[in-house]
């Protein structure tokens, strides 16, 4: 079967082509960019590039579209929000020109999506939840800054947002806040970047993960990992874990979550785990993880599993998987090292990592660990990595920040203001 692996520049684009072509399946790598790390592999077989969704997303389709019809069956993988929502709102016009996509209905798309729909759904499945609150406007901001608890997380409603004219924006990263002064603020700038802002309460623990292939709500496959360094320590995608077995009470919790959505596909649930063992619901990510090599690596071979019900409209059951494969993202690792160095942002109320373990983890490598993109037989992906990110994303940010410094000053002169 011929597959279409999108979002060419992300670390999951890397295991899906090794592991599709493995499989057997001809593989193409789509990206917004002229080349990518994904399309630098020795296992892609060909690479084509598509409008950016955050700039055109009824062009991206139209294009993701125009490849698969090249070949009557072709297999559409979008392995981000910013291409997945575009692509299950106009999935007719892939379905039409002769694609498949392994996609729940668009409005359980958009709930999975939604962290405050997915919040809600959670407390009414009995699954511990942060007290939350949406904040659409600066009174609501104000009093919620007089009545919630701190510490807090101010987060975007939504990963990415797409726009009255199609247009797909990411929203940012959470911001964090130990007293009212400190939550104006952090709304003030998230807000600048999203529609609306959820405030939850800050859950001191350990983050963990649950992963899964479902179809139709019930469980294909399963895989659980335990984070030993994230980019960001405030939270983010893991640069270091390790392969364990689910934990009971997150593993009931996850199930309950995605089969009350009716999930069909692949999907990770976040938690935070408390000291005393409870899991509290973070999030749902309906589409594939950033760590999908450890999965791989130990077992699960999702992206496989993925074509073969693309195909045949289910699977088997997969089995157990082996615990204890530890993986890398090695730029991960290196950012996750600059982020200690520069040290704990504004607000973060717990404790940081410390610089100097931090270093000697960098540095002194651990025998047996896989990684994300380097493999010594393809070694080219890891070499895209760190190009793309010195050479498109480091200035890419720059820019960004740049503006938001503008706006920032623009706030300032009372030249606008978000009420």
């Amino acid at each position: 079967m011929r597959v279409l692996v999108l979002d060419g520049n992300e670390n999951q684009a890397v295991a899906c082509v090794r592991s599709l072509a493995r499989a057997g399946h001809a593989v193409s790598v789509g990206a917004d960019t002229g080349w990518s790390k994904a399309g630098w592999s020795r296992r892609c077989r060909e690479t084509f590039v598509y409008p950016a969704p955050q700039q055109d997303a009824a062009a991206f389709v139209a294009r993701v579209a125009e490849e698969a019809a090249r070949a009557s069956g072709t297999l559409v993988l979008p392995l981000t929000e910013r291409t997945t929502l575009p692509l299950s709102a106009a999935r007719a016009q892939v379905l039409e020109a002769g694609g498949r996509m392994v996609l729940p209905p668009h409005e359980t798309v958009l709930r999975a999506f939604d962290k405050e729909q997915t919040t809600r759904l959670a407390a009414s499945l009995g699954v511990a939840v942060p007290r939350t609150e949406l904040i659409a406007d600066g009174a609501q901001a104000r009093a919620a800054a007089a009545s919630l608890p701190f510490p807090v997380v101010l987060k975007p409603r939504s990963s990415e947002e797409v726009s009255a004219d199609g247009k797909v924006t990411a929203t940012g990263a959470p911001l964090y806040a130990r007293d009212a002064r400190e939550f104006l603020s952090a709304y003030a700038e998230v807000s600048r970047r999203a529609r609306a802002v959820l405030a939850q309460e800050f859950v001191a623990g350990e983050g963990a993960g649950y992963f899964a292939l479902m179809r139709g709500g019930e469980l294909r496959a399963e895989f659980a990992h335990r984070r030993l360094r994230d980019v960001r320590p405030t939270g983010s995608g893991s640069a270091v874990r390790v392969s364990v077995e689910p934990d009971a009470r997150v593993r009931e919790a996850a199930l309950a979550i995605l089969g009350a959505l009716g999930w069909h596909g692949v999907a990770m649930v976040e938690f935070r785990v408390r000291a005393d063992g409870v899991p509290v619901f973070l999030e749902v990510n309906g589409r594939f993880w950033n760590s999908l090599a450890l999965a791989v690596y130990a077992g699960v071979d999702f992206p496989a599993l993925v074509a073969e019900m693309a195909e045949r409209g289910d699977v088997r059951r997969v089995g157990g998987y082996r615990a204890g494969v530890r993986c890398r993202w090695l730029l991960g690792d290196a950012r996750h090292a600059a982020e200690v160095l520069r040290g704990a942002p504004r607000g973060y109320p717990v404790a940081f990592p410390s610089r100097l373990r931090t270093l000697v983890n960098l540095f002194v490598p651990v025998r047996g660990t896989f990684h994300d993109n380097f493999a010594s037989d393809d070694p080219l992906p890891e070499l895209g990595d760190w190009v793309d990110f010195l050479f498109r994303r480091l200035p890419a940010g720059a820019r960004r920040k740049r503006r938001d410094a503008g706006r920032e000053g623009l706030d300032a002169q009372g030249s606008y203001s978000r009420t």
